[in-house]
């Protein structure tokens, strides 16, 4: 038995030498080690745009060339395999050390233990530089569990600056409240277009409208600590009551041909203004190029006019170290050299997403300004400095609640009782947390 079991540990330490000899790496005590000696960071990016593939890789090789301690190996991983391949990998024990995360995500992953604590290992001043909005995404009371990358907001407005003018609008002056933005698109209906585009579907409006309902009640339809359903807050009527008139007065399409994130509906004309995301920046640009000298954008209008309150939310990705790397200050070291060193390469990467992007630091963001080309792209200056600095996170709260909201919002847009559907959606919103047990669950940010 004991010759059985020695021959047996003989060939699984073979097999192992000979895969690790495959990948040019030993295993040390404190993580691998390649065959040149240097210490190995596994480093996985979920697929994204081509460029930034480029820009990554590019990247690597330059941090791979700049020390001889430390190999960053790269491995992009596309993104409708990620999930098996992350979760088979961490059953494994093989998780890469770094991996692109998104903001999502962060919460969740930091309950469980998911993530590295990059207080300890990343310099003070490295974490500082954070937009301070954007820290509260990827922080608790226990730290900060991931550097931001880049942040894409949610709900920004596009406006056709000729048919503004047309129209007796000042181009230069685009509304700023919810009543200003209804007046403009009265005043823009006419000649087959129609004056806004907004989400209209409960599918779109469960995600395009959380920056709206910060906006008009301060909160989301749920307590901050999931205990109980919040969305019969009398400051819900007015947002029902402002997607309803949009769409009671026939101002916007009365068919949801494109979904939200399809910015199409503008570039092909058939709107004079429309709620996208920023990534419709890139889209426009593309697809619907004689259209950008006749597009401006603004931070979306708010419930009473002040800019300062938030009316979008902010996806995008961050990068973190694992819970269970044996080398999570070479990986924080990495981390901080890519997204909290020298801001030039970043500057790059956001001029090569034709600023569809945006940065998370406050460092990229003042290189940006002072920059001459991106200082001069219409859309860069505002989309930093007036929309990203007062946007929210989004929630972590199970997606169907967000969808019981949205459900009372799209129930109100077509013509039904707006107080019995947001009470509908309440009565919802508390079976689900029953049903769910989250009350007490949700998770406290820093």
């Amino acid at each position: 038995m004991h010759k059985r079991h020695t021959k047996t540990v003989t060939a699984l330490a073979a097999v192992v030498a000979a895969g690790l000899a495959l990948s040019g790496c030993t295993a040390g005590g404190d993580g691998n080690t390649t065959a040149d000696g240097k210490t190995e960071v596994i480093f996985w990016q979920q697929k994204f745009e081509d460029y930034q593939q480029a820009w990554f890789k590019e990247q690597v090789d330059a941090y791979n060339a700049s020390q001889d301690e430390v190999k960053v190996t790269y491995q992009v991983v596309p993104a409708d395999t990620w999930d098996q391949k992350l979760k088979a990998a961490q059953a494994a024990g093989n998780a890469p050390d770094v991996a692109t995360t998104s903001y999502g995500r962060i919460m969740p992953g930091v309950a469980i233990g998911q993530f590295a604590p990059l207080d300890e290992l990343v310099d003070p001043d490295v974490l500082d530089d954070i937009q301070p909005n954007v820290r509260e995404f990827v922080s608790t009371a226990d730290g900060t569990f991931a550097y931001p990358f880049l942040v894409e907001p949610s709900t920004v407005l596009f406006y056709r600056t000729d048919l503004f003018a047309a129209a007796g609008l000042d181009p230069a002056s685009p509304p700023t409240s919810w009543a200003e933005l209804v007046d403009a698109a009265r005043a823009l209906t006419k000649d087959g277009v129609y004056g806004m585009n907004i989400a209209q579907t409960a599918a779109d409006l469960g995600w395009s409208s959380w920056g709206l309902q910060y906006n008009a009640a301060g909160h989301l339809p749920v307590a901050d600590d999931w205990s109980a359903a919040d969305a019969t807050d009398p400051a819900y009527i007015e947002l029902a009551e402002f997607y309803r008139t949009l769409y009671g007065e026939k101002l916007m399409p009365q068919e949801a041909a494109y979904p939200y994130a399809d910015c199409a509906p503008y570039g092909e004309g058939q709107v004079a203004m429309t709620a996208c995301g920023s990534w419709a920046i890139g889209q426009l640009t593309n697809d619907y190029p004689d259209m950008i000298p006749n597009t401006a954008v603004a931070a979306f209008p708010s419930i009473d006019g002040d800019p300062t309150k938030p009316t979008s939310t902010l996806g995008g990705w961050t990068l973190t170290v694992d819970g269970k790397s044996k080398v999570q200050q070479e990986g924080a070291d990495f981390i901080a050299w890519l997204l909290g060193g020298e801001t030039e390469h970043l500057v790059d990467f956001f001029k090569t997403s034709g600023y569809s992007k945006y940065p998370a630091r406050v460092s990229v963001s003042e290189a940006l300004s002072a920059d001459p080309e991106a200082s001069a792209n219409p859309f860069m200056q505002t989309v930093s400095e007036d929309i990203v600095p007062f946007s929210k996170a989004e929630p972590t709260y199970p997606w169907e609640i967000a969808l019981s909201f949205a459900t009372a919002i799209e129930k109100s847009m077509r013509g039904e009782d707006i107080q019995a559907s947001l009470e509908t959606a309440n009565s919802e919103i508390d079976d689900i947390i029953e049903k769910q047990k989250l009350a007490g669950t949700a998770p406290e940010a820093g």
